[in-house]
């Protein structure tokens, strides 16, 4: 287990190996299978729709990726996370089957993909804070409502994303038919401990020489010392190396290398993930560590919890305590035993009956929240 070429990227640590192969060498030897994945994924209805531009958003333009069979559908805006980890380039390896049910909206934030590849990077350093990616994301939603003739729309975010559509959902509770936080941050610092606490306990379970070394030089963890981006490297890589990014797998290629095959990126698009990535660690890291939704005892929307039981970048006990405590007009956790942070990606079949079964009802333009 190598330590990562780049720090880690807030929620998702970039493994080395993902680093080094998609550094941005040339993708014309994709090209054929890049074709068959487009012409598989192309929206073919007369009802549906499938969109991707830049528009204004926030001072800077901002790409939005729209798709969906029918457009009187339910519309869900998914905030990726990272925080410059767009779902863009990954969206064909699990989004088609939500696509009959939902019209999907994904969006490239500031400093990250598409959008960090048309706005110089000095323009927007200044106004990399939580509260920009908020506002960010409501106005987004009010532009979403405005284009597609939605009353609302539901919201869901992973990862990273959680921060920012929890504290969307709570200043703007009017857009929104409903949340869904998948990979939920409630408390960084409860979440590092817990993960930490895995990956030790997990290395000297297995007798892993390397790993109890590595974290015994930090410990404790997170404890009183600073949490420094160096500690946080030594925190994330071995719980993810344990199965706590993808449950049951040492690494997550899948998820790293998908843009490869993205017909939605080129290459230089795909070269900005990276490139996003290591341009907001350090700006964001002080305000990530300060998140806290604890205090958060009333929820003015419909929540629903996508928990997964393997989750150590995330850990999902603090959401699941959350979930059991607040007071919503309708809540509701889910877990996914077989998943530990990726979710949508290691259990697709039970993302979309979870969406169906717990979300879809919610989201009627008709009628209020079903209990």
């Amino acid at each position: 287990m190598k330590a990562p070429l780049f720090a880690f990227a807030l929620l998702l640590l970039i493994p080395p190996r993902a680093q080094a192969q998609d550094a941005c060498p040339d993708r014309s030897s994709y090209a054929p299978a890049r074709e068959i994945i487009q012409d598989l994924g192309r929206i073919v209805s007369p009802d549906g729709v499938q969109e991707a531009y830049a528009t204004r958003i926030g001072g800077i333009d901002q790409w939005i990726n729209v798709r969906g069979q029918d457009r009187a559908n339910p519309m869900v805006l998914f905030i990726h996370g990272g925080p410059a980890s767009p779902i863009t380039p990954s969206q064909w390896q699990f989004q088609r089957p939500l696509e009959e049910y939902f019209t999907i909206v994904n969006y490239d934030q500031r400093g990250a993909g598409k959008t960090y590849g048309s706005v110089p990077p000095d323009r927007i350093a200044d106004t990399l804070h939580v509260q920009q990616y908020v506002d960010d994301a409501i106005e987004i939603a009010e532009h979403l409502r405005t284009r597609y003739g939605k009353r609302k729309l539901v919201l869901m975010g992973h990862s990273w994303g959680t921060v920012v559509g929890m504290h969307a959902a709570l200043k703007r509770p009017d857009l929104f038919h409903a949340y869904v936080g998948i990979g939920q941050v409630i408390s960084t610092r409860e979440n590092e401990r817990l993960s930490f606490e895995y990956g030790l306990r997990t290395a000297r379970e297995r007798g892993n020489q390397q790993a109890i070394r590595e974290m015994e030089a930090i410990a404790p963890y997170p404890g009183d010392t600073p949490i420094t981006r160096e500690r946080i490297i030594v925190a994330r890589k071995w719980p993810q190396f344990y199965g706590g990014l993808t449950a049951y797998r040492e690494t997550s290629d899948y998820f790293y290398r998908a843009a490869r095959l993205s017909p939605e990126y080129d290459d230089r698009d795909r070269c900005a993930i990276n490139a996003g990535s290591v341009f907001t660690l350090g700006k964001l890291l002080d305000e990530f560590l300060q998140v806290d939704f604890t205090g958060v005892k009333e929820f003015p929307i419909p929540v629903v919890m996508f928990m997964g039981r393997h989750d150590y970048t995330t850990p999902s006990q603090p959401t699941a305590q959350w979930i059991d405590a607040v007071k919503a007009p309708y809540k509701r956790g889910v877990w996914f035993e077989h998943s530990a942070h990726m979710m949508p990606w290691e259990e697709p079949g039970k993302t979309l009956v979870s969406l169906l079964e717990h979300v879809r009802p919610l989201a009627s333009e008709n009628a209020g929240p079903s209990r």
